[in-house]
């Protein structure tokens, strides 16, 4: 496949554009210093330009606290910006696959959510991610929205890098316990994103990694497999005192017979500690 992906430096972008090339295919990988999203004429003479047959948007504005006060800039980006994007893919005849959250659902119900379930979000990051995924699906063009959830890779910060390093520091860490969802490791999300593009899916994707846990257990999980000495206490939501509203379950699970299957968030941990432990070893 001749691939372009926005948001080639982030944690999700990076680790797609090494795998992709790694299998073979023809990679033009853009990041946000090299492509504003927000800039429809840039978003369109970079992509026809590079003539792919799918545009993975992985641009995107990931400082939750910080869309609460700057909605209006979050939404520019994970809104009018994944619309430019599709626009842009439309017009080359390419898929468009584009990066979503799974903080465009309220949080509120009792399961997991499917792709069909009704939307609601209760913040402005949320918000402005569901924007995206109306602007990409109205687009006119071949589109795919993939609702992720909780992303921990090697190529950015993220949840089990701070545990690790905070873990090294104190003998004790607070963490919330009333937040439930499912960590995706991007080792294994890039794979499943590769597959959905192969085979050219269309709609609304839930992929995320199997299983579930609080904030307050994937830190308990994360200090056992890495055999650090450090306590874990639970906190609430409303204790820790965050600008922004988080959903309480945010569990996704997938409706659909042709979804890609994500391992085990577990083995996602597993993969992601052996990684870091090679690179310590160089």
């Amino acid at each position: 496949m001749r691939l372009f992906v926005t948001g080639a430096g982030g944690m999700l972008g990076r680790e797609l554009c090494e795998l992709a090339a790694a299998e073979g295919h023809a990679v033009t990988g853009l990041a946000r210093a090299e492509l504003d999203v927000t800039d429809a004429s840039a978003v369109a003479a970079a992509v026809a330009a590079a003539s792919p047959e799918v545009v993975v948007n992985c641009a995107g504005w990931t400082d939750v606290d910080g869309a609460e006060a700057a909605e209006a800039a979050a939404t520019a980006i994970n809104g009018d910006g994944a619309g430019h994007v599709a626009a842009a893919a439309r017009d080359a005849g390419a898929l468009c696959v584009h990066i979503s959250s799974d903080y465009v659902f309220d949080g509120a119900a009792a399961g997991g959510y499917v792709e069909d379930d009704a939307t609601g979000p209760i913040g402005a990051y949320g918000r402005s991610k569901l924007a995206g995924e109306h602007a990409v699906l109205a687009s006119g063009g071949d589109a795919l929205v993939v609702r992720a959830s909780w992303l921990f890779g090697r190529h950015g910060r993220n949840f089990v890098a701070t545990m690790l390093r905070v873990g090294a520091q104190r003998d004790e860490v607070t963490v919330v316990d009333d937040q439930i969802g499912c960590p995706t490791w991007t080792g294994h999300l890039a794979p499943g994103l590769l597959d959905a593009a192969e085979r050219r899916l269309t709609g609304v994707l839930h992929l995320a990694g199997g299983g579930s846990c609080s904030w307050f257990e994937f830190a308990e999980a994360t200090f056992a497999a890495a055999g650090v000495d450090c306590a874990v206490r639970p906190q609430s939501t409303a204790e820790l005192g965050r600008p922004a509203p988080r959903p309480a379950n945010s569990i996704l699970r997938s409706s659909r017979a042709d979804a890609p299957v994500l391992p085990d968030w577990h083995e996602g941990l597993a993969g992601y500690l052996a990684h870091v432990s090679a690179e310590v070893s160089k």
